[in-house]
C-alpha cells in the first residue's frame, strides 16, 4: 500500500469514526428523558463523566467532553432527586455569548467543557483555549484567550483551516 493510499485510509476512517461518535451520542441523547431518566440511566449511556459540577440547589451536573475529535461537549444537570433536569450541548454560539472579558478560566471551563486544546504563547504572555464545534456543515473553532492571571481577554469563533499536506 503506497503513502498515499494509507493517508486516504486514515482519513476515511478518522471520518467514520467521528460520524459514529455524533451519531451515537444521538441515540444516547433519544433515550433519556427529563424528570424521568435517573444518574445511573445517564451514566449506563455516557460512561463516566469528565468532571462533575456541584449545583447551588444540592444537584449537580456531569460534564462529558468529546473533544478534541468530536464537536460537542454535554453538559447533563442531575437534581436534587437524582433525575435529570437538563441536558445541554454547550459548543454553539448562544454559549460562546456568555464568555466576556474578565470572566476566569474555571467559569468559562464550566460553561464551555474541556477545550480541545490549551496553546501557550509566552511572548504575548497569553494562552488561547480552542473549543472544536460545527455550524452546519461548516468546521469551526470558538477560542478564548486568557492573560496571565487566567482572565478571559476576548474571545471569538472561526472557520478552522483544513489541516496541511
Amino acid at each position: 500500500m503506497n503513502l498515499m493510499t494509507r493517508i486516504t485510509t486514515a482519513l476515511s476512517a478518522g471520518a467514520l469514526a467521528l460520524l459514529s461518535l455524533a451519531g451515537c451520542d444521538d441515540q444516547r441523547i433519544r433515550e433519556l428523558e427529563e424528570d424521568v431518566s435517573t444518574e445511573a440511566d445517564v451514566r449506563a449511556r455516557f460512561g463516566e463523566p469528565e468532571r462533575i459540577w456541584p449545583e447551588a440547589d444540592g444537584g449537580h451536573t456531569l460534564e462529558y467532553n468529546r473533544q478534541p475529535a468530536g464537536q460537542r461537549n454535554y453538559m447533563i444537570t442531575i437534581g436534587p432527586g437524582g433525575k435529570m433536569t437538563a441536558l445541554q450541548q454547550v459548543l454553539a454560539p448562544h454559549h460562546f455569548e456568555k464568555i466576556q472579558p474578565g470572566m476566569g478560566e474555571e467559569q468559562v471551563r464550566r460553561l464551555l467543557g474541556k477545550p480541545a486544546r490549551q496553546i501557550p504563547y509566552a511572548l504575548k504572555q497569553q494562552t488561547e483555549w480552542e473549543w472544536n464545534w460545527a455550524d452546519g456543515t461548516r468546521r469551526m473553532e470558538f477560542i478564548a484567550v486568557f492573560d496571565q492571571q487566567g482572565r478571559v481577554v476576548r474571545s471569538y469563533s472561526a472557520e478552522k483551516l483544513p489541516d496541511g499536506p
